[in-house]
């Protein structure tokens, strides 16, 4: 019989083990996901769901994309999640389901949403949690970064055509109207202000605008300096006329619009994202 080898020394006494607890753990996690039904990413499937935190899987045509976690309400994480998707060209909601789980608070202290994008980047799956999905606003300093091919906001730009609710026809001041904007846009709308704005009057011609239009209204009554403009996954507005941001695809100045080509870098791997706490 050959001998049995157990240590570096040749004896066989002693040896070696590891233990992948985090494995079992994140093996299970997605056995458990796996094993539910999909319900629509609707309001009314949302609203069923209790108050509580967890984990949670999104599905593109019945293809798994994404993982992400609820620090304290699943509701509400994916309630961002349907909004943010209804913003996006290029894709529909009616093509989005989920299913999840609830995590008990002394469990979530294990990352569980950490051990489900291991497991699924060990079983060579990536999804959305590697092109940016669960990002927010980067800030200023990342307005000039140009996206990978296969990043979430290149694939599924904003869509600009969607009509702005809340509209009142008829005399606002300019910061009202800002405000208007940002509330209901189901993406970010970050702008520069100026106390001017609170007292410019503004007419808004009709209940039913689209963002394109609203926009420019807007670059109508801001400073010659200013422009607004879009972004492939949100829209700024700031005094830098006239700022040349390699990812645009749309300004505003002077009541005008001027298309413009955003640049890409080509599709790669990009770090991997986990999703954002509750908001």
């Amino acid at each position: 019989m050959a001998p049995v080898v157990g240590s570096d020394d040749g004896t066989r006494y002693h040896k070696d083990f590891t233990l992948s607890i985090t494995k079992a753990l994140g093996d299970q996690l997605a056995a458990a996901l796996d094993g539910l039904d999909r319900a629509p990413l609707t309001e009314p499937s949302i609203a069923r769901l209790k108050e509580k935190p967890g984990v949670y899987q999104l599905y593109l045509n019945d293809e798994f994309v994404y993982v992400g976690k609820a620090d304290k309400s699943l509701p509400a994480r994916l309630r961002n999640h349907h909004r943010k998707i209804s913003g996006r060209r290029n894709i529909s909601l009616d093509e989005m389901t989920f299913s999840c789980l609830y995590v008990a608070e002394d469990f979530s202290a294990l990352a569980p949403e950490q051990l489900l994008i291991s497991h699924h980047k060990g079983m060579g799956n990536i999804p959305w949690n590697n092109n940016g999905f669960g990002n927010k606003d980067p800030g200023r300093q990342r307005d000039n970064t140009v996206l990978k091919q296969n990043h979430f906001d290149v694939v599924f730009p904003i869509d600009l055509d969607r009509p702005i609710e809340g509209l009142s026809p008829g005399e606002t001041t300019l910061h009202e109207l800002l405000e208007t904007v940002k509330a209901d846009l189901p993406y970010n709308f970050r702008y520069g202000k100026l106390t001017e704005f609170k007292t410019r009057s503004v007419y808004v011609a009709s209940a039913e605008m689209s963002a394109d239009e609203v926009f420019e209204l807007i670059s109508a009554e801001i400073p010659a300096t200013w422009q607004i403009t879009a972004l492939m996954g949100y829209v700024i507005m700031y005094d830098d006329s006239p700022g040349t941001y390699r990812s645009a695809w749309r300004h505003y100045r002077d009541g005008q619009r001027v298309d413009a080509v955003p640049e890409a870098e080509p599709a790669g791997p990009v770090e991997v994202e986990s999703s954002t706490a509750d908001s």
